[in-house]
Formats: C-alpha cells, structure tokens, sequence
C-alpha cells in the first residue's frame, strides 16, 4: 500500500509539475525556438555544430520552463483572481510556492550545466539571461512595457547563438536580435488583449493597456518594421530567393493577425499569438533552404 502511494504521490508530483512548466502547452517552447535556430543557421552559414544546435535547443526547453515556473511565481497573487490563470498549479494551491522555486533553482542549474559544454563568451552571456528570466515576471508591475522586456529577454538566444558558433556577436546578429525583440513585443501583446480587462481590475501592467485603442495600429507599425529589419538581415547575408518567399509568407501571416484582432475579440487574438509560431516557422523554413541550397 505504502509502495502504491508513494508511486501516485510521485506521479501527481510529475503531472502537476509538467503543468507548471506548460509542457502541455509547447507554443511557448516554439516561439522561444525559431529565434534560436534563426541565428544559429545564419552564424554557421547553414552547418551549425551539432553539439551547440543540441545545447540550444534543450536550454530552450528548460529555460521556458523555468520562465513559466518563475512567472507563476511572481504572479501567486494575481492569478487566483484572473479566469485563465485561476486554475495553475501555485494559483490553485497543488503546488506550494517554495515548491515552485527549488523546480526553478534545479532547471536553471540544468540549462547552466549545458551552457558550460559552450565558449566562455557564451557562458558570459548566460549569466545575463539568467537575470533576464527571473526579472521579466516582475516588471509587470514596475513598467507599462513588460511585454518590451520580454522580447529583451526572449530574444537573448540570438546574441547567444552568435557567440556560440563565431565567439562574436557580428552586426547582423544585432538587427536579428532587435526583430525578435519587436517580435515578442507584438504577439505577446496580442496575449495581454486576452488578459486586458482582468488585468485593469487587479492593477497589472502592460502594452494591450497602454496602446489602448491604438494597440492594432502601433502593432501593424511594429510588424512593418520587423519585416523592414528581416529583409535588412537577408541584404547583409545576402541571402537569395528562398528566404524572400519564406520572408513574403510571414509578411502574410502579420497581415492575417491584423485580420484575427480586428474586432479584439479575446478568443481570436488568442489565435493571433498562437499564429506567430507560423511566423517563426516561415522564417526559418526559408533561412534552412536559402542554405541549403549553397
């Protein structure tokens, strides 16, 4: 009897775990990715190290987990009183709060034991998205830009990746670096529209609030100029027709989210950040095979 509680006990632990870090909901995982291997593709001219690509792609998953674990965190309080956080693991009381923070401290060291398989630069540059990751969850209530901070933090991987694979943060690796940031800016806010009347209530900060009823037409400003920086990126890579259609299809898909928040219905711009995973997707699929093809 003692065997098959323990046992329960411990799968319970795991699923609502899983549940903490979002593993049933892998977009985030994805979004944070397609940065990643952007870079990695254009730092290696199309042939990243294998060792590195691993690195890069576990330390997403983890530090994605512990970025949820740590926002739960920091959000204990507000949670419990928003509809679609209500029923976290912390909110919902099957995961105490101290709980949550030793999970955090263990997949932060699980990320650092991969980063320390890279450079010394690169091994530099995690310390600052370790502070980068455990500070976005509170700057909801410090800034009107927290979405803005993220981006900062989300888009941390490309510099990153750049330093794994040349030692060097070239000066493309920078206008990657402030499209993904602008990136996250736009479809993160598309989330905080889904949030936006929760969060007027209980006094949460953020873009979806401050735009107002400018949030579609800066949101289509912000759009153009990442497609701007993108085609930028392409003219310093040189990079030929392939990444152009993948670039024109993403260029698409902006276009298509406009459509989605038009009426800011919270259902449809929900959709409308679950669709920048497309965006990312395009964008590498023509990365992949502009290169492939050299």
């Amino acid at each position: 009897m003692a065997t098959i509680l323990t046992k329960e006990l411990l799968l319970d632990r795991a699923k609502q775990y899983s549940l903490l870090a979002r593993l049933d909901r892998p977009i985030g995982i994805l979004i944070l990715l397609w940065p990643a291997l952007w870079a990695l593709w254009v730092a290696s001219d199309g042939k990243p190290d294998l060792l590195i690509l691993t690195v890069f792609c576990l330390g997403v998953v983890l530090m994605r987990s512990a970025g949820c674990i740590i926002n739960d965190y920091a959000d204990r309080d507000f949670d419990p009183h928003v509809e679609r956080t209500k029923l976290r693991p912390i909110a919902a009381g099957k995961v105490a709060p101290k709980e949550a923070l030793i999970v955090f401290v263990v997949l932060c060291l699980a990320a650092f034991g991969l980063v320390l398989l890279l450079n010394i630069y690169t091994i530099l540059l995690s310390f600052v998205a370790a502070f980068l990751a455990a500070s976005y969850p509170f700057m909801k209530r410090y800034t009107q830009l927290p979405q803005a901070y993220l981006g900062i933090a989300f888009g941390w991987a490309v510099p990153m990746a750049f330093a794994a694979q040349q030692n060097n943060i070239p000066s493309v690796g920078w206008v990657m670096y402030l499209a993904v940031v602008l990136w996250a800016l736009v479809y993160d806010t598309m989330y905080a529209m889904v949030d936006k009347d929760d969060d007027l209530k209980i006094g949460i900060k953020s873009t979806a609030i401050l735009f107002g009823d400018y949030d579609r037409h800066i949101m289509a400003f912000l759009q153009l100029i990442i497609i701007g920086l993108l085609v930028t990126l392409g003219l310093m890579q040189q990079l030929g027709w392939p990444y152009y259609l993948g670039l024109t299809v993403a260029a698409g898909l902006s276009l298509y989210q406009q459509r989605l928040i038009f009426q800011r219905d919270k259902k449809l711009c929900f959709q409308a950040f679950l669709n920048n995973n497309w965006f990312g997707l395009a964008v590498f699929a023509g990365i992949f095979i502009d290169f492939s093809q050299r």
